[in-house]
């Protein structure tokens, strides 16, 4: 079933959930009128269902591999990739002084998401670059600014960023890879990092790698760690790429899905690099990448949830097998059971949209205001957006295959891509469960200041809800405040015991926010209703299962035996 990219619900929450119009009242982004929002979503939303959608199977069934040392992308990736490039489309955020657009993350978000929803594995590629764009405005010495953003921002190079290592996994603070001086301003840098997606490809003529390091006198821990830019070939004089750097890509990974995305295991041998930032402060400089990411990585899951629900409603509707309630021969889709399937999976799909544009509106009010407020807001609903947002990718991408029945089981359908596509998201930067864990720690760490006034907001809304919709608005007002006392509970707790519970908390916290999502477009459009009265009386009751297991500590895990987890 051709995908086709949601621009009318991306519009509708910007509009009437999530309250876009007062990005646009800033001064820093009174550029993003109504018009130019349109205009951008609605050419994104044709470049997605057009030229990407029809590339999703092509790199799944042709994946990428490695040939005499370089990578070979799926048959139509180039094209793709260029015009995506040749739209300005990797540029869109960056600062116009390098040659983006500067627009609000609220509009780049909803395109990532079309854009990954049509092919995840070739949209990692300017994904990543988009990432390293934002780290290198934030960190890089002007120089560096100079010669590589202009030519990232066009999406004439790319970017990495090169974190993992075998023996650490997520603990990036026992990395081994080394940057020695080289007396001239430049290291020797000398490692091996693993899973580095789209760490070569024949698409870009340069692939320029940000690398995580340790300097002879750094510390042990993150706290010795700096960040490096390496790229695949050094530029010369009039910044082309010039010679061969020394490093190269050792394998590629043989992967469950997104196999059009090469996942590389990278070695560096001695490779010139150059300090991106201060010394012994990379991780600082590489959080600004990673937290761009884990945004990106909530628009993936968005998108490829958005998806697999087309590809499964496509079937229910010309599927026929037995007689329905409305016809002796109807399709599928009208048994109750594969219509609670797919209505389920439409009303996770657009909470998780609303929690992800949310936290990208807060970043975009953060970064015109400097407000304090909006910062704590965007950093409290990163983790959760993320974690969400991936979580629904694997649960309906499964429901999917479901729908289906067995031909989900069969390749062939295209229902099964979706789900082995989805698996990767909720390990993606930051496992699901460290997102829970940053949010019970971290971000709760200011006295859930920032997370009552999130559960404040969702009250007030309700308060206002009661006149039209009063049975949904004082249920959605009754899960804030069930939020509110088990958030108290929580922050009670000892560390380790709020980790114990910090993955029921996070789909708490995100229940009531879907909640609210849903009633405030139940308000602004009547023929919303009935999807909100899926998520308030079918999901929203999950809450108080949800928040006993986010108060039960600890020590009940640790009492079940390794010999009984054996067993």
């Amino acid at each position: 079933m051709p995908y086709r990219a949601p621009v009318r619900d991306i519009r509708f929450i910007l509009d009437h959930v999530v309250g876009f119009a007062e990005v646009a009242a800033t001064d820093r982004f009174a550029a993003a009128t109504p018009d130019l929002a349109h205009a951008i979503l609605t050419e994104a939303g044709r470049l997605s269902t057009d030229i990407l959608a029809p590339l999703n199977r092509v790199g799944d069934q042709h994946p990428a591999r490695l040939k005499n040392g370089t990578v070979v992308s799926s048959p139509g990736f180039a094209e793709g990739y260029r015009a995506i490039a040749d739209g300005g489309w990797v540029g869109m955020a960056a600062s116009p002084d390098h040659g983006g657009m500067g627009l609000p993350i609220s509009l780049t978000l909803g395109v990532d998401e079309m854009m990954s929803g049509a092919c995840l594995a070739l949209h990692l590629k300017p994904l990543l670059t988009k990432g390293q764009i934002e780290a290198l405005e934030h960190h890089a010495s002007d120089e560096m600014k100079a010669l590589y953003l202009p030519r990232l921002t066009s999406g004439e190079w790319s970017g990495t960023m090169n974190l993992t290592e075998p023996h650490a996994g997520s603990d990036v603070g026992a990395l081994r890879t080394k940057a020695v001086p080289n007396g001239d301003g430049t290291y020797a840098i000398t490692g091996q990092k693993i899973f580095i997606t789209w760490g070569d490809s024949d698409l870009t003529p340069n692939i320029c790698h940000l690398v995580l390091a340790r300097l002879p006198d750094g510390a042990e821990g993150t706290k010795g760690i700096s960040l490096f830019m390496v790229p695949k070939l050094i530029p010369d004089a009039k910044g082309q790429p010039g010679e061969r750097n020394s490093l190269r890509v050792v394998s590629l990974e043989h992967k469950l899905g997104i196999h059009g995305s090469p996942t590389c295991v990278m070695e560096y041998s001695g490779a010139r690099g150059w300090l991106v930032g201060a010394p012994h402060k990379g991780m600082a400089a590489m959080f600004t990448m990673m937290n761009n990411a884990r945004l990106s990585v909530a628009a993936q899951g968005v998108g490829l949830a958005e998806a697999a629900l087309q590809h499964a409603q496509a079937y229910a509707e010309v599927r026929h097998q037995g007689a329905t309630p409305l016809s002796p021969d109807g399709p599928i889709l009208d048994h109750a059971d594969v219509r609670r399937m797919l209505a389920t999976a439409r009303a996770e799909v657009f909470a998780a949209r609303a929690i992800s544009l949310a936290c990208a509106k807060a970043i975009d009010m953060a970064t015109a205001t400097g407000s304090a407020d909006w910062q704590a807001r965007a950093a409290l609903l990163t983790p959760i957006a993320k974690a969400y947002g991936t979580d629904v990718a694997c649960e309906v991408a499964s429901l999917g295959v479901q729908v289906h029945g067995g031909m989900g089981f069969i390749e062939e359908t295209g229902a099964a891509q979706y789900l082995r596509d989805a698996r990767i998201l909720p390990i993606y930067e930051g496992t699901n469960g460290i997102q829970a864990m940053d949010l019970v720690g971290r971000k709760l760490a200011d006295g859930g200041e920032a997370a009552f006034r999130l559960i404040d907001e969702v009250q007030r809304g309700a308060e206002a809800g009661r006149a039209r919709l009063p049975d949904l608005a004082g249920e959605v007002w009754q899960a804030a405040e069930a939020l509110r006392e088990g958030t108290e509970a929580v922050l009670a707790l000892p560390l380790n015991d709020r980790f114990a519970g910090a993955t029921p908390y996070l789909r708490a916290f995100a229940r009531v926010l879907g909640g609210q999502a849903h009633l405030k477009a139940a308000l602004a459009d009547p023929g919303r209703e009935a999807l909100a009265r899926v998520m308030v009386r079918r999901l929203l009751p999950e809450l108080g299962g949800l928040l006993a297991q986010a108060k039960e500590g600890a020590a009940g895990l640790y009492a079940v035996g390794s010999g009984e987890l054996a067993a």
